[in-house]
């Protein structure tokens, strides 16, 4: 076979990343506090930036008003200089049509073009898996915090979004003990939700590990320890409910309330000894870090909503075009003009970046709250499903761009504060094609016709899913197996047992 050599002219399509843009895709998923220390670094190495001061109009972006019949704002307009004119030459960040696979790769590789290239970039950062730089110690130091440990806990227990949000909220009021500081009554007020079933979530918390955790007081906190050692009998509950007389030493007056002799009041004062009254200490004392909001959403005075940026959380930088002027009439050699004019475009670019930022923030969340604005108005019972892909189209926006907004982005509301994910709740298809139904419409339907069944004809699970599919509701058997374990149902064998010796101890 002949080896040849000829000239060959292809063409190819490609999406180029570039610094700038790899840049402003960093900085969207980056969380306040994070972003606040990017850009810090960015002040220190940048002769050129400056702090805006508080009287400067740099990077405040329009609030957004729902209302029943919304204006569509345009959100991607360029940004305005200090003199109020468009940049020149200064092409959009297109960061909404960049897919994540295209995003990712080019973030990972990095890029040296330019005056700045990425890998400076990536150095300056304080989160995002596109740095490499990984440092395994400050890995394997990590101490996982008590909340950690039990919102892990909580996504394998609970399915339903509803009633994974009544446990979050519940897990944020847990201090460092392990004990839940907060009032029930005030919690499912709070998120619209009913007493009985803020009763049943936390119930399900109290079965975490450790055990013991959010409980309400000190007896409580015990009970659930010797109830799991199953030691939990009308004695032990009138010791545990008399702890003060416990305190004080008053074993006659034990004795007498618990009803037992002096051996076993001794046992049983044994036994509490070997509890654990604070079992969230286990954890360490890991300092919290605060959760600041960075939207604000209230009623607005004419109904609907307003959503308006948390102003603190964005940080406001300026090209200094005074300084730069100087020192450009004293730059002689090329090495010199090359790094000012390098400052100069990282600089503009990085004004650019935040304000596209905040803009972009801000629409997501006036999309989220158009979405679920019956949560709002209703409670936690009333989410509706939604995912990545509804917020996307109806905003014009690509799925990986909306993913990047809502990670580590939280929303402070009449109902408290949740983190942008916490909306986006799984559905279940309609048979018919009409409008899909929530997992917690879904579950509920499932206890009624349980409740509902007869001891000659309890449900199985594939009879479950033949009745749903006849009222429109398009489910598989192991959802259906999935949800019933997860209200703690049980299965189709055990009740129809359960069931004939009620009937038989009846008859």
């Amino acid at each position: 076979m002949a080896l040849t050599q000829r000239l060959e002219l292809r063409q190819s399509h490609a999406l180029v990343m570039t610094p700038q843009l790899m840049q402003a895709i960093k900085l969207l998923q980056l969380s306040n506090l994070d972003l606040a220390a990017y850009v810090e670094g960015e002040l220190e190495r940048n002769p050129l930036l400056e702090r805006a001061g508080e009287d400067d109009g740099a990077g405040d972006v329009a609030n957004a008003d729902i209302s029943p019949e919304p204006a569509v704002a345009d959100w991607m307009e360029p940004v305005a200089h200090q003199n109020g004119e468009a940049a020149p030459d200064q092409p959009a960040l297109d960061i909404d049509d960049v897919a994540p696979a295209d995003a990712d790769a080019a973030l990972s590789r990095g890029n040296g073009e330019g005056p700045m290239g990425y890998s400076e970039w990536a150095g300056t950062g304080t989160g995002g898996r596109d740095n490499t730089d990984y440092n395994l110690e400050a890995f394997v130091s990590i101490e996982t915090t008590l909340a950690d440990h039990l919102a892990e806990q909580l996504a394998l227990s609970i399915a339903d979004p509803a009633r994974r949000m009544i446990g979050q909220y519940l897990i944020d009021l847990v201090d460092e003990a392990g004990y839940l500081n907060g009032d029930l009554a005030a919690v499912a007020e709070k998120l619209g939700a009913p007493d009985g079933e803020v009763e049943s979530v936390l119930a399900i918390l109290q079965g975490f590990d450790p055990l013991g955790v959010c409980a309400r007081n000190l007896t409580e906190c015990l009970a659930i320890q010797v109830k799991e050692r199953n030691r939990l009998d009308p004695a032990m509950q009138a010791l545990l409910a008399h702890l003060d007389l416990l305190a004080k030493r008053d074993l006659a007056a034990l004795r007498r309330i618990c009803g037992v002799d002096e051996d076993d009041l001794t046992e049983m004062i044994g036994e509490v000894r070997k509890l654990n009254p604070k079992p969230g200490l286990a954890f360490g004392s890991t300092q919290v870090q605060p959760i600041v909001p960075d939207v604000f959403v209230r009623p607005g005075p004419s109904g609907g909503f307003v959503i308006e940026l948390n102003s603190d959380t964005l940080p406001k930088v300026l090209v200094n075009q005074t300084y730069h002027a100087e020192v450009a009439k004293t730059a002689k050699s090329e090495k010199d003009k090359t790094y000012l004019a390098g400052c100069l475009q990282t600089a503009t670019w990085l004004m650019r970046a935040l304000d596209q930022r905040a803009k972009t923030i801000l629409k997501v969340s006036t999309e989220i709250v158009r979405q679920q604005d019956a949560f709002f108005l209703h409670g936690v019972q009333h989410l509706r499903p939604l995912n990545l892909k509804t917020i996307a189209d109806a905003i014009s926006m690509h799925e990986s761009t909306v993913s990047r907004v809502t990670a580590n982005k939280y929303m402070a509301t009449t109902r408290g504060i949740f983190e942008l994910k916490y909306f986006f709740t799984s559905a279940i298809a309609s048979a018919d094609g009409g409008e899909a139904h929530s997992a917690e419409a879904v579950r509920h339907r499932i206890r009624q016709l349980i409740d509902a069944e007869s001891p000659e004809h309890v449900l199985s699970d594939d009879t479950i899913v033949e009745k749903l599919r006849e009222a429109g509701i398009d489910i598989a058997r192991r959802t259906v197996a999935k949800y019933r374990e997860a209200m703690r149902i049980a299965s189709s064998v055990q009740r129809r047992r359960e069931k004939q010796a009620c009937l038989g101890a009846a008859s």
